[in-house]
């Protein structure tokens, strides 16, 4: 896709949430079950099914995907869809690249070993490699605006409203 294939796909979408920006504002939802053999959550990703469970550092068997290395995941490829859309739009020529993240978790806080230990993540570092000849300041606004605009990056950053319920 080129940058005018993509400003003509976005564009009513942009006109749209202009006139109406309550048609922006969209719900997303996650939905997962409890496994009942196991210390598992059974995740729909809408593709498949995900079953998320213990990392082995909190006595996991390593088998089912760690929720943690699940974030760091979103993380990744929000960035990295991001990233692309940002280059098209500005016709940023980039052979390749690729997206890393990589965080530090001290799991004596989620093992409630100690309790000056956080629980989460202390430190999340997101990599972009770039293959690109473009000029310096060419590649600072295309990572400034990839950090503006990826919704789970900036989401991480600025600590939405939490809230948690429970039904019966």
């Amino acid at each position: 896709m080129d940058a005018t294939a993509l400003k003509a796909l976005q564009a009513p979408l942009k006109e749209a949430y202009r006139d109406d920006a309550a048609r922006a504002l969209i719900t997303l939802r996650a939905r997962g079950t409890l496994d009942d053999q196991s210390i598992a959550c059974k995740v729909e990703t809408g593709r498949a099914l995900a079953v998320a469970g213990l990392h082995p550092a909190t006595g996991g068997s390593g088998l089912e995907l760690c929720s943690g290395d699940m974030l760091l995941e979103a993380l990744v490829a929000c960035a990295g869809v991001t990233l692309k859309a940002v280059a098209t739009a500005l016709e940023f020529k980039l052979v390749n690249a690729s997206v890393e993240a990589e965080g530090d978790l001290d799991f004596r806080g989620t093992l409630g070993v100690a309790r000056d230990a956080p629980v989460g993540f202390r430190e999340i570092r997101l990599k972009f490699d770039l293959d690109t000849d473009e000029p310096q300041e060419r590649i600072d606004s295309l990572m400034k605006l990839t950090e503006r605009y990826c919704v789970v990056f900036q989401t991480i950053n600025s600590k939405p409203a939490l809230s948690v319920s429970a039904g019966r």
